[in-house]
């Protein structure tokens, strides 16, 4: 059950970040309002935020959170910007996940 919270904390947490600086990319790419820099701001405020939660050590925690931007960064590819990934996209994303598994979820000692 930890795992699968760390899981979920970790999608969420990625999904914060990529609306964060997704929504400056509307204002600067797309001429979206500025006013999207607010929400975004806060966003990215709710991505940090999100990654102190994890109970372990900051640098592991970054590490492992990768893997799992890689992957939602792929879903982000296809649902919002209607790219469907390749076969390629999908087996990088599974091996990001791997490592993030690996990184998070070995046995330590003490």
């Amino acid at each position: 059950m930890a795992e699968l919270k760390t899981v979920a904390l970790f999608m969420l947490t990625a999904l914060a970040e990529i609306l964060g600086c997704y929504l400056p990319y509307l204002w600067l790419r797309e001429g979206k309002s500025a006013w999207l820099l607010l929400p975004a701001a806060l966003s990215l405020a709710l991505f940090a935020w999100l990654l102190s939660l994890h109970p372990t050590a900051a640098g592991r925690v970054y590490a492992a959170y990768g893997g799992v931007y890689i992957c939602m960064a792929i879903f982000w590819l296809w649902s919002v910007d209607g790219v469907r990934p390749t076969v390629w996209d999908l087996v990088g994303s599974g091996v990001a996940l791997l490592g993030m598994a690996i990184i998070m979820f070995a046995p330590r000692a003490g």
